[in-house]
């Protein structure tokens, strides 16, 4: 069953970093589309994907992640 899972993401200051967290995120099992954005720092996820499994991945690519509130 899809769900949306929103993050709130620290850390990234330039489109590099989207692009990184972006590829990361997307690596995870479950996940079917993405969008991550500098301004406010966060992302979008669709899918069937674990939120802690995605949080995991935000920070191996180097950045903060939370369950967005």
């Amino acid at each position: 069953m899809a769900s949306t899972i929103q993050l709130d993401i620290s850390g990234m200051t330039c489109n590099h970093c989207v692009a990184r967290t972006q590829k990361a995120l997307e690596g995870v099992s479950g996940v079917e589309s993405v969008q991550v954005s500098l301004e406010p720092g966060g992302a979008v996820v669709q899918g069937s994907a674990d939120a802690d499994a995605l949080i995991a991945a935000v920070r191996e690519a180097g950045y903060e992640a939370t369950l967005k509130a």
